[in-house]
């Protein structure tokens, strides 16, 4: 068999694989609430072992779908409710990317990590993930091997938080609305804040989606002081304020005003946020093909051992103080 044939083999059948991602949920619901944790683990095997014939195709795809998913979400939340979790979250969101940002930069130091290196893991497992990374990078003026180390750590474990936070969460009995705020503030990526909600319980994914894009907005503020006085210390560097908000957070928020106010539409926007949740399991199949041997190769010890520390210490906190009612969600 020629090589041509086998690529062709392999991309007739990455694309029946990421179908099947798309329409077996929307068929078999019994399978809904496993599917999320499914796509990432095929994903993860076929770049692992098959490869993945549309690595940067698909590299470019992720962000987009993440983006409408997550819009499309909003299409079914009300505006009210939406705004109320994110304020009753967001002293918990300060503290928490306050706590992780500043453990970050202690652990990193210690470590001996690059500079750049060690501020895109802190801020991107502290706030968003892959977003608070893209946010960081051109403020930091930070190399391509440092952002592809940062972004392949922070995906790696936000990869196993999707599926070992349920467990976790179903053996310590937490309510929907437990879970939901806890993955919110202690799973960097939205992604996986929303697969890991989505197999939980409907109740459980609008809460952690709704605080973890009140999370995500501290990209803001975060990226303004890092703009403002880390760069300064770089020579020949004026101090200019530089920030970029993720497109999907005021498109989210804008879906949900929408319908908020015009209930007219309420059974559209029912239906796309359905919808979306195929959309997202189809992505987090896309995210789990992406994480190829090579990315792992060039990790290294130290920035994993940086991000798993973090990720460890503050899903731990959150984790216990969510469950011995030391912190008490809304319901």
């Amino acid at each position: 068999m020629t090589q041509e044939r086998k690529l062709t083999i392999r991309k007739v059948f990455f694309l029946l694989t990421a179908a099947a991602f798309l329409v077996v949920p929307m068929c078999c619901p019994a399978l809904r609430s496993h599917a999320p944790g499914i796509a990432v683990v095929t994903g993860v095997i076929f770049a692992a072992i098959i490869g993945n014939p549309f690595a940067a195709a698909t590299a470019k795809l992720i962000s987009p779908l993440l983006g409408a998913a997550i819009v499309g979400m909003g299409c079914g939340m009300n505006l009210i409710t939406v705004l109320q979790a994110g304020a009753d979250g967001i002293v918990y969101t300060f503290i928490g990317i306050s706590v992780g940002i500043g453990l970050g930069i202690w652990v990193g130091k210690r470590l001996g990590l690059a500079h750049d290196t060690m501020y895109l893991i802190s801020i991107g497992t502290s706030i968003c993930g892959g977003s608070a990374i893209a946010a960081a990078a051109p403020v930091l003026r930070a190399k391509a091997h440092d952002i592809a180390i940062a972004s392949a750590t922070v995906f790696t474990l936000n990869a196993l938080a999707l599926l070992i936070f349920p467990v976790i969460g179903h053996a310590l009995g937490m309510s929907q609305v437990q879970f939901g705020y806890w993955s919110a503030l202690a799973i960097h990526d939205t992604s996986s804040v929303v697969g890991a909600t989505l197999q939980y319980g409907p109740l459980a994914l609008e809460t952690g989606t709704t605080v973890k894009l009140a999370r995500a907005l501290w990209i803001i503020p975060v990226t303004l002081l890092l703009s403002w006085f880390i760069t300064a210390k770089q020579p020949g560097r004026k101090r200019k304020l530089q920030v970029k908000v993720p497109w999907f957070i005021p498109g989210f928020l804008l879906a949900a005003m929408l319908v908020t106010w015009l209930p007219a539409i309420a059974p559209v926007g029912g239906g796309l946020k359905s919808l979306s949740q195929y959309v997202m399991v189809l992505t987090l199949f896309l995210v789990g093909a992406n994480l190829s041997r090579e990315k792992l190769h060039e990790l290294g010890l130290k920035p994993v051992l940086h991000g798993l520390i973090l990720w460890i210490v503050l899903a731990t906190t959150w984790g216990a103080v969510i469950h011995y009612g030391l912190v008490t969600p809304a319901n």
